[in-house]
């Protein structure tokens, strides 16, 4: 059916987007996270209550939210040395790119979201990757997911489509996409139940949410919520 999805649902400010934006277009929409020995892990323990508020925001929004599914993925926690998968500090790598880069995280996931969206009959496959604010993530490029997709069609005989509603927007029209799919009351439920921090913290209550203000992932969602709130109609 060319009106189901599967979400890449990680319980993030991101992840969370993507939902309500699948959930506005497709008929039957069913959500995924992984568990792959991230620090953050707490990010997991957020999805059934943001599945729940978001049921409460849109009757269709109710009705179209199907199954949830979690895959432990701990062998790409154990042979990844990276800063998301580790107590190490975050800082740039050698490489040129920051040591939260966890190698082939994304093909992987998506990989196994198409095993699963095979199974489950299930024709889009929706993911928050994004090449405008971003570390530089080579797995989060355009290129990469037109690549993946047809290398998984191919292989698995399949026409999936790998949808990136934020592949070419910043942190702030992230947070007015949100608004525009689900009002201020999705804005409000993203920053007191959503997780972002690569540390884990949740602490404190900031404007913009929860976590340690300081790391590249709070700080990103932080100026974004700036900028949202400045522009905000």
């Amino acid at each position: 059916m060319s009106s189901t999805a599967l979400v890449l649902f990680s319980g993030g400010q991101d992840s969370t987007t993507c939902l309500a934006w699948a959930l506005d277009r497709f008929e039957q929409v069913e959500t995924v996270g992984f568990d792959y020995g991230q620090r953050h892990r707490i990010e997991l323990e957020c999805r059934d209550s943001l599945r729940a508020q978001m049921r409460t925001l849109n009757p269709l929004w109710a009705d179209r939210l199907g199954e949830d599914h979690t895959i432990s993925l701990a062998a790409l926690g154990k042979i990844s040395d990276t800063a998301l998968t580790s107590g190490m500090q975050i800082e740039m790598a050698e490489s040129g790119l920051p040591n939260t880069f966890v190698p082939g995280r994304n093909l992987i996931f998506l990989t196994f979201a198409a095993a699963l969206a095979y199974r489950r009959g299930l024709k889009h496959i929706v993911g928050g990757m994004c090449e405008t604010d971003y570390s530089g993530y080579p797995d989060c490029r355009d290129d990469t997911i037109k690549a993946l997709q047809v290398a998984l069609n191919i292989g698995m005989e399949k026409r999936f489509v790998l949808d990136t509603p934020l592949m070419w927007i910043d942190k702030a029209e992230t947070w007015q996409l949100a608004k525009d799919l689900g009002g201020r009351a999705l804005v409000d439920i993203i920053v007191k139940d959503s997780h972002t921090c690569y540390l884990g913290e949740r602490g404190a209550l900031h404007q913009w949410g929860h976590g340690c203000g300081t790391c590249p992932a709070c700080e990103l969602r932080a100026k974004g919520y700036e900028k949202f709130v400045a522009q905000e109609v």
